[in-house]
């Protein structure tokens, strides 16, 4: 598994663990983009600095280069003057730096070997990066327009449920009216025919009156009795 494959499923597995935990999937997603463009902006700052190691090897070969020519010339020149030994001496600086020069371009390889996988993973990312951009925008407008749909919803379910609620108290109140016209109808009729006594009329029927009368009469007359008795009449 390469290095982006490595860090695209650490990537996908904590976008999956902040999915199933975060209450808002457009914030997960967002947090997730500016993740996945870090990721990125490091991979490029990684080249940048492959290619800087590059470039000051390739100056170091160049002054080796520029260093075993000059020496080949030196060992030419002494050999030319009779100088053999200053010859050797300056063929084994040569030696050296030859020596040097391929370690520096084996060095040179590696860097530039480098640069390209860097390069590669880099547009891979940067693709995986723009297409995750994308997809998250259309994510999140869908996300958004099935919110507003829910809340859409719930408004117009609660709104229905008052509405049955106001029609159950209008029906109770007509049948409540009803039923007091009935009851008024009935107190009408009932009073009409004379079965309903009025308790607060001042007069009394003829049959109150002469039983009222034979009281009176009959009280009166113990009374007086009573008054002859105590008289000795």
């Amino acid at each position: 598994m390469g290095l982006l494959s490595r860090m695209a499923t650490i990537l996908k597995a904590k976008m999956n663990a902040l999915l199933e935990s975060s209450a808002n999937p457009a914030e997960t997603l967002e947090y997730s983009y500016q993740k996945q463009v870090e990721l990125l902006q490091k991979v490029k700052r990684g080249i940048v600095e492959v290619v800087t190691s590059k470039r000051r090897v390739e100056l170091q070969a160049a002054r080796v280069r520029e260093q075993v020519s000059q020496l080949d010339a030196q060992a030419e020149e002494a050999l030319a003057a009779g100088r053999e030994d200053l010859a050797r001496l300056a063929l084994q600086r040569k030696q050296i730096g030859q020596e040097q020069l391929g370690d520096l371009e084996q060095q040179l390889s590696v860097l530039e070997q480098e640069q390209q996988r860097l390069t590669t993973a880099e547009t891979r990312l940067s693709t995986k990066v723009e297409t995750f951009r994308t997809r998250k925008e259309t994510l999140k407008a869908q996300y958004t327009a099935a919110e507003a749909q829910v809340r859409i919803g719930e408004a117009v379910h609660g709104l229905s449920e008052e509405l049955a609620d106001m029609g159950l108290a209008i029906e109770r109140a007509e049948e409540k009216t009803e039923s007091m016209r009935a009851r008024a109808a009935a107190i009408d009729e009932l009073a009409e025919t004379g079965v309903l006594v009025d308790l607060t009329r001042s007069g009394e029927d003829q049959l109150s009156r002469e039983l009222k009368q034979i009281s009176a009469s009959r009280n009166v007359e113990a009374e007086l009795a009573a008054m002859k008795e105590r008289l000795g009449q």
